[in-house]
């Protein structure tokens, strides 16, 4: 029952994993914890009649508790995702694998690298809502978007950054299995919004040779 999220083929979805679940389970024990305790009191001291109300000013002491024990837990909560964090958002490993995504309403368009191997220049080679990447690869995108903010999405890994106008964010993945995985935009972007999706294709090594070799090398003249 617990284990409803999609598929993790992420490097490092398990972590984010271990972090959810851990906040998942402490919300889970706080709320049957406060559900039992607002039943028995309702019990407890409901109207039987032949009995006056008393009023109390409340317990520092309970007050206190609950103030620090909350607290305590997201400060460690933190700490806990500092090295996470860091390895997804803070730096982008090194790779010769990168694409740039462009989001705009109501599609993604993915630029590969042409025949000189750079981004930005007039042999790029454009696709429309499909990312095609080997498995086991780094793959770094350069994200942005022409009109408003967007979110990549891509559940199956864990992976989801704000695509922003005005501005190149340098993401990264790496994907542990071939496959075929949905990519939503996860930012409410207009009225096109739920129509929003592309695919990514993760390849094996040779699966995905053949296929650059049949998309991305330079046509005959």
């Amino acid at each position: 029952m617990l284990r409803w999220l999609p598929e993790d083929v992420s490097t490092y979805g398990h972590e984010i994993d271990a972090l959810f679940y851990l906040i998942y389970y402490i919300t889970a024990v706080t709320f049957i914890l406060v559900t039992a305790l607002m039943i028995i009191f309702l019990i407890m001291y409901r109207d039987t009649g032949g009995r006056r109300a008393t009023y109390s000013h409340g317990n520092t002491t309970l007050e206190i508790i609950w103030t620090i024990v909350p607290a305590a837990i997201l400060i460690v909560l933190s700490f806990m995702s500092v090295s996470t964090w860091a390895k997804v958002k803070r730096q982008a490993p090194a790779s010769d694998f990168e694409v740039q995504v462009t989001a705009k309403q109501f599609n993604w368009e993915v630029l590969y690298p042409g025949a000189d191997g750079k981004l930005g220049t007039a042999d790029d080679v454009k696709f429309d809502n499909d990312v095609h990447v080997p498995v086991n690869k780094v793959v770094r995108v350069h994200l942005t978007a022409s009109d408003v903010i967007h979110s990549f999405f891509i559940p199956n890994l864990r992976f989801k950054q704000d695509a922003v106008p005005g501005r190149t964010i340098l993401a990264w993945f790496e994907a542990t299995k071939a496959g075929k995985y949905e990519l939503p935009c996860a930012e409410l972007c207009g009225f096109g919004h739920s129509g929003m999706k592309g695919w990514l294709h993760v390849h094996t090594a040779e699966d995905y040779a053949k296929w650059a070799g049949e998309n991305l090398a330079p046509k005959p003249q």
